[in-house]
């Protein structure tokens, strides 16, 4: 991967705050960042429907955790 400018402002701002936004066009390598700055955190994509409505439906079961 190549090493973006921005891995170390997500991280410092990710120490800071509960939530960070990451916005840039589509498929400029966000989730290929985020995965690797949080390779230890899970990884949900709500883009399958089927994830999607099982998030909807029941939320508490994704395996996400919000603490940094």
């Amino acid at each position: 991967m190549i090493q973006r400018t921005a891995e170390h402002e997500l991280r410092q701002l990710a120490e800071q705050f509960k939530a960070v936004a990451l916005i840039e066009p589509r498929q400029s390598g966000k989730t290929t960042l985020t995965r690797s700055v949080f390779s230890d955190k899970p990884y949900v994509s709500l883009e399958n429907p089927d994830q999607r409505r099982f998030a909807l439906e029941d939320p508490r079961s994704l395996p996400l955790s919000f603490t940094v």
